[in-house]
């Protein structure tokens, strides 16, 4: 198909490089090694967009339009001034991803019609990891240069003060939710997930429960809370969530606040093995390593097979949270504050708690939990005073010499 800014006899690498938004297209359509800046170099450099298409039996054409569509709106993006544009950027939990984008794709739609502004939204599956954002952050002191509004889970980015921690400490960042209360689950006498300082707004939670093989069990207690792990019987017979970056920093850094470095050394002892969710709900089924008991999102408990030897349990001291962050820049708000409500609403707390088991925080959302459901939550203050990013350092090298 011709066209006026590449040939599909090109390299990969030379599209690219031309053209920096078309990586997206290839992350997004089947190509996520191209997310890694040195992939793209050693393989884009070697082969051209006709061949690598030809590999995964993609049409050309179809895949042209989409690099075109993308280099012609970014074209659009750059004449815009800032004032015009609103910059979205940030991960969304896998689960829920499709009906949070077709979501926000209506919102957008709807909001440059009666608007004369642009939304470019950057948000990708959770399970792309932070490093694309993260290297942007990296080296950038000047915070008018970064998204009006980032969304994201778990506390890697957001606390790390190499990160956005130290654009927090310049008061660069405000809650504009509007909501002076959250939900009954998560703003009581025992949890406030509230930031007291109002710089930080949540979304929501990914709660971490136990599946247990009753099989495998045999004559041990079911454990009921987080220090029933470190008992000798289950040396060795634990799977951990490790590659679900998110969820498993929450859990190493929540192990350490209560339990200390003994805490996560134990934590690392009972590790038999590490799993994707999807695979844990079936860890009844390997013949070999089969894990007694599996830390794991709340979502993927629902696949669990009525009647199996696996068995959910909410611990009692409280499901470990890894909470779903919005943070919005306060010289922003006159521009973005239809973009924060559009997150902070009903809505959307609806398809993370309904669809994902995500609990919401809006208050009118019914998370339609058990009222002993209880949760375990770092804390504002525990946040504020304690550099999060050399804590979970500190956790995590804990946690590999003890695992090993």
């Amino acid at each position: 198909m011709e066209n006026k800014y590449f040939k599909i006899s090109e390299k990969v690498y030379d599209i690219c490089k031309r053209y920096p938004e078309t990586n997206n297209v290839f992350v997004q359509n089947g190509f996520p090694q191209f997310n890694d800046k040195k992939s793209l170099e050693q393989l884009g450099k070697n082969v051209s967009l006709k061949m690598i298409l030809n590999m995964r039996n993609l049409n050309i054409g179809t895949f042209t339009l989409l690099l075109i569509d993308s280099i012609e709106k970014n074209a659009v993006d750059r004449k815009l001034s800032d004032n015009d544009l609103i910059k979205v950027q940030g991960l969304l939990p896998c689960p829920v991803r499709v009906p949070l984008q077709g979501a926000f794709n209506e919102f957008v739609d709807d909001f440059e019609k009666n608007n004369n502004q642009k939304i470019l939204g950057d948000l990708k599956a959770a399970s792309m990891g932070l490093d694309w954002l993260m290297d942007e952050l990296v080296d950038q002191k000047d915070s008018s240069k970064i998204a009006d509004v980032f969304i994201s889970a778990g506390f890697d980015m957001f606390f790390d003060k190499k990160l956005m921690g130290r654009f927090r400490e310049q008061n660069v960042f405000i809650d504009s939710t509007g909501l002076k209360n959250l939900n009954k689950d998560f703003d009581n006498d025992e949890i406030c997930l509230k930031d007291p300082d109002g710089l930080y707004s949540m979304l929501g939670v990914v709660p971490a429960v136990f599946l247990v093989n009753t099989k495998e069990l045999g004559d041990r207690e079911i454990p009921q809370c987080w220090n029933d792990l470190f008992r000798p019987e289950f040396k060795n017979s634990v799977s951990l969530p490790v590659g679900d970056f998110d969820l498993f920093n929450s859990i190493l850094l929540h192990i350490y606040k209560a339990y200390g470095e003994d805490g996560v050394k134990n934590l690392g002892e009972c590790l038999l093995t590490s799993m994707h969710p999807s695979q844990m709900v079936k860890s009844d089924r390997q013949k070999k390593q089969r894990p007694i008991i599996t830390i794991m999102p709340y979502f993927f408990t629902k696949m669990i097979k009525p009647g199996g030897d696996m068995t959910a349990v909410w611990p009692k001291d409280g499901a470990i949270i890894s909470p779903i962050f919005m943070l919005t820049k306060k010289e922003s708000l006159i521009k973005s504050q239809a973009v924060i409500d559009f997150f902070a609403s009903k809505k959307i707390g609806e398809i993370l708690s309904h669809e994902g088991l995500f609990p919401s925080v809006h208050p009118d959302v019914d998370n339609r939990l058990a009222s002993d459901n209880k949760f375990m939550w770092l804390g504002w203050d525990y946040i504020k005073h304690n550099d999060i990013g050399l804590l979970l350092k500190k956790c995590e090298t804990i946690f590999q010499e003890s695992s090993k």
